[in-house]
């Protein structure tokens, strides 16, 4: 009898001592906290960094076109008098990237535009020629990033502020072969490649950059707090239009806008986390690009070498199933992952300079996606 006593409650110790060890690392058992207990973790947690100063934004987690998470967390700007909500719209910087190859592709879509189609079909006497409008897409143009070092260096040359259309000029201009390298010989992220991206579609389009995007997508998508914006916009603010800032020496700053803030395609959209609910529907299929057409955001690059390059449209390629971008820019720190697999979207927008955004963004994939 003791024997028998003995082994059950060394068996019930190592049940035990497995439980102890197992429970950090969040391995599923009839205790372990349901889906809905893990989204109000995350809100706790989300809360408590903005209290530590870690963390002011905007958070969305859907899962199966189900929304789990859509809120704010702190102030739409410095003064911190106005709190942020699911509809305050925040620079995306570099996360506009997608947007503008979707404004691309919708001109593909309606017959105006060839991926495939040479520079030299758009810009006059322009110094890199073969380059095309794929290669602008995936970074793998072979055209250097300089617009901001070319406009800093001949700002006699640029007005007040620089337009999409004086990044042309000027890249035509100051040909800098010393920098760039043939065209799909490897990628290089290029901020200045989207910038022609933009210069493209008002070409096409016969419309500024900002009207072509609202009349062909967030028109159409009722994407209501998406636009674009930038110092060339005939409205100098607009609703839910919040603005980025930092703190230091004990006080929070504003980032203000400087002369480079003309330009678009890079950057320069602004969105709210209640759209993203739209935009991520959008990407798995809609009445404005053709499922073939979607298809082509997500396919990687074979280069010169044959080796792969895994950046798409607008997208950086992390798996078959899961793409991701971030981006930073005047006090915006933008992250998006969407898992088709999983059917989940994560998207974490920040407008104070937030150095730790992205670890944010990691603690979500890791409890969500890993």
């Amino acid at each position: 009898m003791k024997n028998i006593l003995l082994r059950n409650s060394l068996g019930l110790l190592l049940v035990l001592g497995l439980i102890a060890l197992i429970a950090p690392y969040g391995v599923s058992s009839r205790a372990s906290t349901t889906l809905g207990n893990k989204i109000k973790a995350i809100d706790g947690w989300l809360k408590e960094q903005h209290k530590k100063g870690a963390f002011n934004g905007t958070v969305l987690i859907v899962q199966k076109g189900k929304t789990l998470l859509m809120k704010g967390y702190g102030y739409t700007n410095y003064r911190r008098n106005k709190k942020l909500t699911p509809q305050s719209s925040l620079r995306l910087a570099s996360v506009s990237k997608q947007f503008t190859a979707a404004g691309i592709m919708r001109l593909h879509q309606k017959g105006l535009l060839k991926y495939d189609a040479p520079l030299s079909k758009y810009f006059k006497n322009f110094p890199y020629p073969k380059a095309t409008v794929r290669q602008l897409l995936t970074h793998t143009s072979g055209i250097p990033d300089v617009y901001m070092e070319l406009a800093d260096k001949h700002d006699d040359l640029v007005g007040e502020v620089l337009s999409i259309q004086e990044v042309v000029k000027l890249l035509t201009a100051f040909p800098n072969k010393n920098k760039a390298y043939k065209p799909n010989e490897r990628f290089q992220y290029c901020n200045t490649g989207y910038v022609l991206l933009a210069a493209v579609i008002e070409k096409v389009s016969g419309e500024s950059f900002e009207a072509y995007m609202k009349k062909e997508l967030f028109d159409p998508l009722k994407m209501k707090n998406t636009r674009v914006w930038n110092l060339f916009s005939a409205q100098k603010t607009f609703a839910n239009k919040t603005t980025g800032f930092w703190y230091a020496s004990g006080k929070y700053h504003l980032h203000t806008p400087s002369f480079l803030d003309g330009v678009a395609g890079d950057g320069a959209v602004f969105s709210s986390v209640e759209d993203f609910v739209i935009w991520d529907k959008f990407w798995y299929g809609n009445s404005l690009i053709s499922p073939q057409n979607l298809k082509e955001a997500f396919k990687p690059v074979k280069l010169n070498n044959g080796k792969i390059s895994k950046y798409g449209f607008g997208w950086q390629l992390e798996s078959n199933t899961r793409v991701s971008h971030t981006g930073s820019w005047l006090g915006a720190r933008t992250a998006i992952v969407r898992d088709t697999k999983a059917k989940v979207c994560l998207v974490v927008l920040d407008n104070s300079t937030n150095k730790k955004m992205y670890k944010i963004m990691n603690k979500l994939k890791d409890e969500l996606l890993e």
